[in-house]
């Protein structure tokens, strides 16, 4: 009898002799016992996991003549004839040779026939995704609704390839890679019932080479059996994969971690001889660093199955823990850049390099710095530079320098502007203040974000007014004017500055004492309205100092005060907001209203369309009205139009956030 290969002689035959895919097989195995049986199954996976053989036994088990089950007897003829390979009613057809629409017409053609011997007629359709999309078309309905004697059976390596319309008609099973443990197993009983001699070490190579798919391991186990006449030894199957000894990989890691360069380059040299794969040798040295870091963090997952624990334990003894992350990081950057070297020796002894001679050491203080004690005692360091723009807005200003371009402050730019006007730059920068009508920073991005408060001379013209009240406090405010005006003079006084000929009078207005309680306040407290406009001045500053929160202020937010007679206050909500209102945040409102003027008070809420502004859309009307000043204010900047003007910055409108 001819000799038949190991991958086909050792086929599984029924779902028992399948190793690993337990969660497909628990599937197919309980749906075959208890007849719930669909008329489509896609098994998707890489090669020689089994796709192709899970669907021959489920085949067998739809026709055994047993009957329907899990377990297909094996003697009758229908299992014979599928284990030889020549049941009529199983149809297999290879999708990569018969792509045209035309042979699948032909093949459906068929499909209305009952079967000729067995209870279902299957098909078998192998690598699925190769049919072309008329293919496809052409294959729906009837996969979709095919006659109860039709079975398909579809395999693929590539499901991304498939329509969502088929993958939608059919009960998809994933399996999985074969880890080398596993395919070690199922190689030494193999070899055993073939009585065969091996070593074990040599089926671990095997079983790494296999990358997951049994099928490439049996193969390379028959190709060994051939290499070493009738015996697996480790050198004969590492010579035939062309794999690194792996004393050559054990003498560079204790090369590495004695920080031995001479040894480690005499080792290259020495596996040189034998025109190794360089990426392979870095691959070896990869996976010993993952055992050595496994053994340092939890000794017990590491087996000895390789025969190298003593001195895996002995290296993770000897190395330290965050050398070995450097070491294995550095091989695998090197790794992905060995193919750009000259050759692979000299890439493969620069990575080795790299490993041995760049070690962090401690970052050194910088040059001209002193000794420690002195720069204990230096006060810290501001980390924004100077030239700090004021505005009446806070705007981010965008240049169109590549990223590489350094970063270009304003006292930089206004250095570069005296320089052309033939005046001293701090003299600009000062009546740049000075020109300001509103103290509040702006960002400029250059591109990097810069914030520093400038300095405001005494005389320079202040707006404090238009700062929100919740967002001063005293970390806020420069410390210039603070040194520089009291605390009874900024909030008492009224501070006069004489601007291009005319005066220019500025209030400031007092914070709140209780700033952090107020922040937690409806912005709506904080905002006040332009001279001019006619609003329902109580509720709008009143609604922010009630002791509300959460859906109950959002409702009195979105509340007008229509009327109100001695404590009866009559409001009408917006539509819009319908789901706010409720008994009991109505009685809320009517609580703090009544805590707040000490007042037993009554209220009404209706929902309709307000007749009057609701203090949510009086403080976004002012929102606005403020954001559009801030904008004329840093355009008519002279400092932000030489920006732009020299350097071609634009401000984006987006980042402009009035402070008033």
């Amino acid at each position: 009898m001819a000799y038949q290969v190991l991958a086909r002689k050792w086929r599984p035959k029924t779902f028992r002799e399948m190793i690993g895919q337990e969660h497909v097989l628990r599937t197919l195995i309980n749906a075959l016992d208890n007849d719930r049986l669909h008329h489509a199954y896609l098994f998707t996976g890489t090669r020689g996991v089994g796709k192709t053989t899970i669907a021959r036994i489920l085949s067998k088990c739809l026709n055994c003549e047993a009957g329907v089950s899990s377990v297909p007897c094996g003697q009758c003829g229908t299992c014979k004839e599928m284990d030889e390979g020549r049941f009529v009613d199983l149809i297999e057809v290879d999708a990569a040779s018969r792509t045209k629409v035309e042979d699948t017409r032909e093949l459906l053609e068929n499909v209305q026939y009952a079967p000729t011997s067995g209870r279902y007629k299957v098909y078998l359709i192998d690598e699925v995704h190769m049919l072309s999309t008329h293919s496809f078309n052409a294959l729906l309905k009837t996969l979709e609704e095919p006659p109860p004697h039709v079975k398909f059976l579809l395999a693929t390596t590539d499901p991304q390839k498939l329509p969502a319309t088929i993958l939608s008609r059919c009960l998809q099973f994933s399996l999985k890679n074969m880890p080398p443990q596993r395919i070690v197993e199922h190689l030494s009983h193999i070899l055993s019932q073939e009585e065969i001699e091996f070593e074990k070490a040599s089926l671990w190579e095997i079983g790494r080479a296999a990358d997951g798919s049994v099928r490439d391991a049996m193969s390379l186990t028959d190709q060994a059996i051939a290499y070493g006449n009738g015996r697996l030894t480790t050198e004969d199957v590492r010579l035939m994969l062309g794999s690194i000894d792996r004393t050559y990989v054990l003498q560079l890691i204790t090369a590495i971690a004695n920080g031995n360069v001479k040894a480690a380059l005499d080792v290259v040299g020495e596996a040189s001889n034998y025109a190794p794969d360089y990426p392979g040798l870095l691959a070896e040295l990869l996976a010993l660093l993952h055992r050595v870091a496994i053994k340092q963090a939890l000794p017990q997952l590491v087996d000895d199955s390789l025969g190298d624990d003593e001195v895996i334990t002995q290296l993770a003894g000897e190395m330290t823990a965050e050398d070995v992350q450097l070491y294995y990081q550095i091989a695998l950057i090197g790794r992905k850049d060995l193919p750009l070297s000259p050759d692979g020796r000299a890439g493969l002894e620069m990575v080795l390099l790299r490993m041995m001679l760049f070690k962090p050491g401690g970052t050194p203080p910088a040059k001209g710095l002193g000794d420690k004690s002195e720069q204990a005692s230096s006060p810290p360091q501001v980390r924004r530079p100077p030239g700090q723009l004021k505005a009446g807005g806070e705007g981010t200003f965008r240049s169109q320098f590549p990223p590489a371009a350094s970063p270009v402050t304003l006292e930089q730019a206004a250095n570069s502007v005296a320089s052309e006007n033939n005046q001293p730059a701090r003299a600009l920068l000062s009546r740049v203040v000075e020109n300001r009508e509103l103290a509040e920073p702006a960002r400029i991005v250059e591109p990097a974000r810069i914030v520093e408060p400038a300095r405001i001379e005494k005389n320079a013209a202040i707006n404090l007014a238009s700062v929100p009240l919740s967002s001063v406090s005293s970390s806020d405010v420069a410390e210039p004017v603070l040194a520089k005006v009291s605390e009874e003079e900024v909030f008492k006084e009224e501070v006069y500055a004489e601007k291009k000929g005319r005066d220019t009078v500025v209030e400031l207005v007092q914070p709140p004492k209780n700033t952090e309680a107020l922040a937690t306040k409806s912005v709506l407290a904080d905002a006040k309205p332009e001279e001019g406009l006619v609003i329902d001045d109580e509720w709008f500053q009143l609604v922010g100092q009630l002791d509300i929160a959460g859906n109950t202020l959002n409702m009195a937010r979105n509340c007008a005060l229509e009327t109100r007679s001695d404590w009866h206050f009559e409001f009408t909500l917006d539509i819009r907001h319908e789901a706010l209102v409720n008994n009991e945040r109505i009685q809320k409102l009517q609580n703090a209203l009544a805590a707040h003027f000490n007042k037993a008070v009554t209220l009404a809420v209706q929902v309709s369309a307000p007749k009057q502004k609701t203090p949510d859309q009086w403080a976004e009307e002012i929102r606005l009205q403020n954001c559009e000043k801030a904008t004329e204010i840093l355009h008519a900047d002279p400092v932000v139009q030489s920006l732009q003007q020299r350097f071609q910055a634009v401000i984006d409108p987006e980042s402009i956030t009035p402070k008033f």
